[in-house]
């Protein structure tokens, strides 16, 4: 389902990065043919080598970003989840550019469709935003080059250690809950474990007194001990 961006959704966007520097004129003009989208769990946003018209911004919901190996074999890129965007940093191929990977909803999710060529095209006007958009792209860039580093360096445990440490706020109490929010299947494709293997490891953390698993929730019991465990690895 899709319908024109409204007059809430207009001043939300002018929040974003992608849109704080423009003057009312270019806003208008990067918001051409823009619609609002939402798709229900599990529904197909776009094919990995599909043409690249649109980039996106996630209002609400979790968007999967993935590619298919020869054996059709998944595995996920990056989950990209509210006030996030994703795909901009195509408009600036050469030639007829295309998505290298495939984009489905993991939940029911709603965002923005925006065209690329509209977005360029202010771009060429603004450089306060094009310096915005090259510095979001490489903090990007630098993150997935630490991913890599992550996934290539690492063993599966100080993977799943890391993450788990990752999703604690500032200031979290001495034994405080990680809620997952996402399928541990898709956790374990996105950190390049099998999901038997990230079952295995959660078991050993627990029996070492580390964790505790109940369902979705984990209790990181040793905050400490889970730190000297990813130090030792680094």
């Amino acid at each position: 389902m899709s319908e024109a961006v409204g007059t809430a959704l207009r001043a939300e966007l002018q929040t974003v990065y992608l849109f704080s520097a423009l003057n009312p004129p270019q806003f208008d003009e990067a918001l051409a043919d823009a619609r609002c989208l939402t798709l229900d769990k599990s529904q197909q946003l776009f094919e990995q080598g599909a043409p690249a018209r649109h980039f996106y911004y996630v209002r609400r919901g979790l968007i999967k970003l993935y590619r298919l190996s020869p054996e059709g074999e998944e595995k996920i890129i990056e989950l990209v989840g509210p006030s996030e965007s994703f795909a901009e940093a195509l408009m600036f191929a050469e030639g007829e550019a295309v998505y290298p990977v495939s984009a489905q909803a993991l939940e029911v999710t709603e965002l923005v469709a925006l065209n690329s060529r509209h977005y360029r095209d202010v771009l060429r006007g603004s450089v306060d935003t094009c310096f915005r958009v090259m510095g979001k792209l490489s903090r990007r860039l630098r993150a997935l080059i630490e991913e890599i580093d992550r996934l290539s360096l690492h063993n599966a445990t100080y993977r799943l250690v890391t993450y788990l440490l990752q999703q604690l706020p500032p200031g979290v109490p001495t034994a405080p809950n990680v809620q997952l929010t996402t399928a541990k299947t898709v956790i374990a494709s996105r950190l390049s474990i099998k999901p038997e293997t990230f079952s295995r490891i959660l078991a050993r953390l627990t029996q070492r007194g580390l964790i505790e698993v109940h369902d979705t929730n984990i209790v990181l019991r040793d905050i400490a001990a889970l730190e000297r465990l990813v130090a030792a690895e680094e």
